[in-house]
């Protein structure tokens, strides 16, 4: 049974779906020397058929294994090239260790329009506990008229959900964006 097992473990990565997925023949030998398990091959495998850069591929991975955890995003890295965010920023999504139960919420604000430094500045506070403005209040507040960069601004200071309506009903009654900015000041 021992030899069974160990002869199983020097059979050699399949590394086809990485060559069909268009990747370079220098960045699967990376890979490779990163011990990859068959499931991370399939996930970076998905995240590279959806665009993923092998070198962001190789870092995503690097990331994971510096956690100690095997990558097992594949799927999220699309959802968010789909959704339009840039390779950088879902790097940057990842080191914040991100992925999870918000990524529905940062594909919400970037298909609702927003720029990445809006989806990074949410992850952002959210990484460290803060509060933050939904996507669906961001979203809201954007189609009421006002600007992005009020909109980040309010990101940035740490506004809560809870005040949306309030700002929103503040801004149909006339207020200026400065005026919006003074009454949250930055924390």
């Amino acid at each position: 049974m021992l030899l069974a097992v160990g002869c199983q473990r020097m059979m050699p990565l399949d590394t086809k779906p990485l060559d069909s997925a268009g990747m370079n023949y220098t960045a699967i030998k990376q890979l490779v020397a990163l011990d990859i398990s068959r499931t991370e091959l399939d996930e970076v495998a998905k995240a590279r058929n959806a665009g993923f850069s092998d070198d962001k591929c190789i870092e995503i991975v690097q990331l994971y294994h510096g956690r100690n955890l095997p990558f097992n995003a594949g799927d999220t890295v699309a959802g968010l090239l789909r959704a339009g965010l840039s390779q950088g920023t879902i790097l940057e999504l990842a080191k914040l260790n991100a992925f999870g139960v918000n990524v529905d919420e940062f594909q919400l604000i970037r298909l609702a329009g927003f720029s990445d430094a809006v989806v990074l500045e949410v992850a952002r506070k959210d990484a460290a506990g803060k509060r933050v403005l939904s996507g669906a209040s961001l979203s809201t507040m954007k189609n009421a008229g006002m600007h992005e960069s009020v909109l980040l601004e309010f990101v940035r200071r740490g506004v809560p959900d809870s005040e949306a309506p309030a700002i929103i009903a503040l801004h149909r009654h006339g207020a200026k964006d400065s005026d919006l900015l003074r009454r949250y000041p930055a924390a």
